[in-house]
């Protein structure tokens, strides 16, 4: 099986320009862990619930904070085309959860941790290496 055959193409993004407050008001809305920035239609960062908590740690104004500024750069990213086995190992592999799928520099979906534990159960055994690493973040996820 295929990451474009579990991927989800309903993406939700965010310009970097935006506040943390407008992220974390799209998050609670759409009741997921990740807004994926971009910039014409280009990933250039992913914003988590770990980078919000960050900021608030830090009792910074969530209207005056920018996206950007809290966002993570460097996003590892998959092709369509490549065996849910493989995105399995890149998340175990980097320590992340969320894998933006792009094609060429376009982004087309995203494909998390769960959507590979609903489509292909017997992978559980293997992610379930990377749900209990605490406090591991080795990059974007």
């Amino acid at each position: 099986m295929l990451v474009e055959d579990i991927m989800n193409r309903d993406v939700k993004t965010i310009s970097k320009t935006e506040n943390i407050r407008t992220a974390a008001e799209l998050m609670t809305k759409f009741r997921i862990g990740s807004l994926i920035v971009t910039e014409d239609n280009r990933v250039v960062g992913i914003l988590t619930e770990r980078d919000i908590l960050k900021v608030v740690a830090e009792k910074k104004n969530l209207e005056e904070v920018k996206v950007e500024d809290a966002m993570t750069r460097e996003v590892v990213v998959i092709e369509p085309d490549l065996d849910i086995q493989d995105a399995v190992d890149v998340m175990v592999e980097r320590g992340i959860k969320k894998l933006p799928v792009v094609k060429g520099n376009r982004l087309l979906g995203i494909v998390t941790a769960t959507d590979i534990c609903a489509a292909e159960p017997k992978i559980i055994a293997t992610l379930a290496k990377l749900m209990l690493m605490p406090g591991r973040r080795m990059a974007a996820g």
